[in-house]
């Protein structure tokens, strides 16, 4: 052994080869922590004292190659100054730039993923042989950052422009079909074959027959264009880059601005560019929400999996309760994700609607080359629907979705719970009716929780899973498990009118109401909340939910929160409602709806709506945009820290991330806490105090108070 730490291990094979291996101990995967930067640096020092070597191999001893740089030692980062940004980098670069230069042949070996950091460390050796298993790529564009250790620099010089820039805007992983057609990696194989045809290619290497000094001076030269040819490509890349992008996405752009700066360049003065573009976009606030979120994520995952490993039993077979759209997304999701379900109805027509909804989706994923015909026919086999309970005795779980009716909901959970197993769990999609009145119902309400999916539930990540006071742990355990098998993002939170979301979404419509009601333009609200960054603003929202569906939640939470959700005045969804205005499950909402080429609703503007909304407003006034963000938010702010000040959400890190994967709250933000961090709760206080008037939603918490006392954030 020449070298040997807890992350790297440098070793001599017979033939003159030697290998350096990753394998961070007390990890599953490899990471480019502290360590391992250090351990780098010292197996490179090691490795300069060897004698008779004829070429190395970069391994892996773990099922992955590298993942990239350890995230978690990120966030220390935004504290920290420019210089000591690029000198973070520094020090990386000059291992790698090591390693390049290395008086001999060096091929990675990539067993699996290699990513970022993994994949820069294989940008900087001669050749990369890849298992036809692995996936490599640059992520940091999706942490608003770039990459950081040579990538922007390496890349386009081995692929050509275009397609690094592709690669490094969009952030997507890469199959090794796709990267060596690309000519990112210079061999690809089974797995079983990885090592063997590495090996062979780096005797091809030393044995002169691949033109290695070319690879490195391409790697190390200026980009081969000349001025005219750079200011038509570049051009050209920034505009579509830009446009895919949007404004709040600095990264991207600042990808292709840095290679452009750096395209007449050698590799040190490019690198310098590239820690200085590092550097620039890790002291934003985009950076820090983007990190932020990938935290949050990888601790949403873990506490789903730790409720996971509570289950007693896996969810083998599943049932929904009413078809429909709602149930026929829910089943079509369960059976994709391999776990049969049974599909319920009292009506063949529903069943029928159900299966069409599935269908549809599945020949979706056919017509887009993302599942085979054979594949489909398995999935659909998968969902048995049924009019009666035959063989609900079998199932683990059974998720109720009929109509939002209290009655009919009592009734049909009722009646369910005689038909299965005394330990199965039997959940409710409801969205607004209180788990612990539901469970009166019950015989065993510790079996029975709230699942709470979002339309359409194919493609919305959030299940809330809601907790009775009777439920138990159990319970839980299961049905965050199953959330987990369907793919979804599962946030248990306790009872309450609204639960989590819709607790905290209304307080905002309400917002938009009492604008709309002192003569704001609905357009134009919602104009500024979608620049802001929200997907699509209040006015449009609640036409895509449904205006019926809207008053009736409203009224849900205006009995439950009366003195800040109750209003005094008529709004402008309930005159839509009214006027058999449901948005466009009937064509007409605030906007109008005709179907566009595709079969999509596109909105229009409806003279009437103005008309409607005319005697139940005040004159029609321009109002600031600060304004309006302001009014639309601030009761969001005041409601959400109420929901983890009670104990509703477990905290800050799973209530931003509900919001995000539920509402689609602009993930550059980084979530309600992590906004309010970043303009200060100063700010925030200075706004409450300004709109007091408007009602107690505008008001701070207590432990909003508290925090803006001491000094302290959220996160």
């Amino acid at each position: 052994m020449i070298y040997q730490s807890d992350a790297i291990t440098l070793r001599r094979h017979d033939n003159g080869i030697l290998e350096m291996q990753f394998d961070l101990k007390g990890e599953s995967v490899n990471k480019f922590n502290q360590l391992t930067v250090q351990s780098l640096t010292e197996a490179l020092d090691a490795l300069d004292k060897e004698s008779d070597v004829r070429g190395l191999l970069v391994t892996s001893g773990k099922g992955v190659f590298i993942v990239g740089a350890d995230i978690t030692e990120f966030t220390a980062m935004f504290d920290a100054t420019v210089e000591e940004i690029q000198a973070f980098s520094g020090g990386q670069n000059a291992n790698f730039s090591r390693l390049q230069n290395l008086p001999f042949p060096t091929v990675a070996v990539i067993n699996g993923f290699a990513m970022g950091g993994g994949l820069e460390i294989c940008l900087a050796c001669d050749l990369r042989v890849m298992s036809t298993a692995a996936k490599v790529g640059l992520p940091e564009t999706k942490l608003g950052i770039l990459p950081g250790w040579g990538g922007t620099v390496r890349l386009p010089r081995i692929i050509g422009v275009d397609e690094a820039v592709m690669w490094m805007a969009t952030g997507k992983e890469q199959s090794a079909e796709a990267a060596i057609k690309a000519g990112a990696v210079d061999a690809i194989a089974a797995p079983e074959q990885l090592h063997d045809v590495a090996m062979t290619t780096l005797e091809s290497a030393i044995a002169g027959k691949l033109d290695i000094e070319g690879r490195r001076s391409a790697k190390s030269s200026p980009l081969p264009l000349n001025d005219t040819e750079a200011m038509m490509a570049f051009f050209t890349i920034k505009s579509m880059i830009a446009q895919q992008a949007g404004k709040n996405y600095p990264a991207p752009i600042k990808v292709v601005e840095v290679i452009e700066a750096a395209r007449g360049m050698g590799l040190e003065d490019a690198l310098k560019v590239e820690s200085a573009g590092f550097a620039e976009l890790a002291k934003t606030d985009v950076a820090a929400a983007m990190v932020g979120l990938f935290l949050n994520d990888q601790l949403l995952a873990k506490t789903a999996k730790g409720w996971e490993k509570k289950a007693d039993k896996p969810i083998a077979r599943a049932a929904v309760l009413g078809a429909g759209i709602m149930g026929g997304g829910i089943a079509y999701q369960s059976s994709l994700k391999g776990v049969p379900i049974k599909m319920k109805d009292i009506a063949q027509a529903g069943l029928d609607l159900g299966l069409a909804e599935a269908n549809k989706l599945l020949a979706k994923r056919v017509s887009r080359g993302r599942m085979t015909a054979d594949k489909m026919g398995e999935v659909l086999n998968n969902i048995d629907p049924t009019l009666t309970y035959e063989g609900f005795d079998s199932v683990d779980i059974v998720v109720e979705a009929v109509v939002e009716n209290p009655k009919v909901k009592h009734a049909v959970l009722a009646e369910t719970e005689k038909h299965i197993s005394p330990d199965a769990v039997l959940a409710s999609n409801t969205s607004t009716i209180s788990i612990d009145f539901l469970a009166e119902a019950l015989e065993r309400p510790e079996n029975f929780c709230g699942m709470h999916f979002f339309n359409p539930v194919h493609a919305m990540p959030l299940v809330e899973v809601i907790r009775g006071a009777k439920t138990s742990d159990t319970a839980i355990a299961r049905t965050v498990a199953y959330a987990n098998r369907m793919g979804k993002k599962a946030v248990v939170v306790n009872d309450c009118p609204g639960f989590l979301v819709n607790r905290v979404l209304f307080p905002y419509f309400d917002g938009f109401s009492k604008l709309v009601r002192d003569g704001a333009d609905f357009q134009a609200v919602d104009k500024v909340m979608e620049r802001w960054g929200w997907p699509m603003g209040p006015a449009y929202l609640s036409d895509v939910v449904g205006i019926d569906t809207g008053v009736h939640a409203a009224g849900v939470m205006a009995e439950g929160f009366p003195d800040r959700m109750k209003m005094d005045f008529k709004t402008a969804t309930e005159t839509m409602f009214e006027n058999d205005r449901l948005g466009q499950k009937n064509g007409k909402g605030f906007y109008e709806y005709v179907m566009d080429k595709r079969g999509k609703p596109k909105k229009t503007v409806s003279q009437e709506t103005y008309e409607l909304l005319a005697p139940i407003t005040a004159e029609r006034k321009e109002f600031d945009r600060e304004e309006i963000i302001a009014r639309m938010m601030l009761p969001m702010c005041t409601e959400l820290a109420r929901c983890v000040e009670e104990g509703i959400v477990g905290s800050a890190a799973e209530a931003d991330l509900a919001l995000l994967y539920g509402i689609g709250f602009p993930p550059f933000r980084g979530g309600v806490f992590r906004w309010m961090d970043s303009v200060g709760l100063a700010h925030i206080a200075e706004q409450s105090e300004k709109f007091a008037h408007l009602g107690k939603a505008y008001e701070l918490t207590d432990g909003m108070r508290a925090k803006l006392a001491a000094g302290e954030t959220y996160y």
